[in-house]
């Protein structure tokens, strides 16, 4: 099993956690715990500043482009336009619409920008190695 955990590690991804909340009831707040546990480089993205054992939660959409995973936990509701040209404009190399975040349009603007689109749980591609 030790192997298994160092060959995780040394795949690390830095990864945008949108809808990131300092509740630890919240699944976006237990998906940036787990990111940080699997040594991945996290950028919390949410509607408060806060942090999460040491990494802050920010209100501005990262200016790099140097993000390989998006994981959401905003609803379709507050996807506008805006909110998904800025995840277009990080050309990540993909985005994971956890459970309830499913966007046709998100996800047709995403594959058109060649993103891998994937409907999963952040929380449970860590816990199998798949993330």
């Amino acid at each position: 099993m030790l192997t298994d955990i160092n060959t995780m590690k040394q795949k690390t991804k830095k990864t945008l956690v949108v809808g990131a909340s300092e509740n630890p009831a919240r699944f976006s707040y237990k998906a940036v715990r787990m990111l940080q546990e699997y040594d991945h480089e996290v950028y919390a993205l949410g509607n408060r500043t806060g942090q999460i054992f040491g990494i802050n939660i920010n209100t501005a959409w990262p200016e790099s482009h140097d993000i390989h995973t998006v994981s959401l936990y905003v609803g379709p509701a507050r996807q506008n336009d805006e909110f998904i040209n800025n995840i277009i404009r990080l050309n990540p190399k993909r985005i994971i619409f956890n459970p309830g975040t499913e966007n046709p349009h998100l996800k047709q603007r995403a594959s058109a920008a060649g993103i891998e689109v994937v409907q999963d749980c952040t929380l449970v591609m860590l816990q199998s190695g798949l993330f």
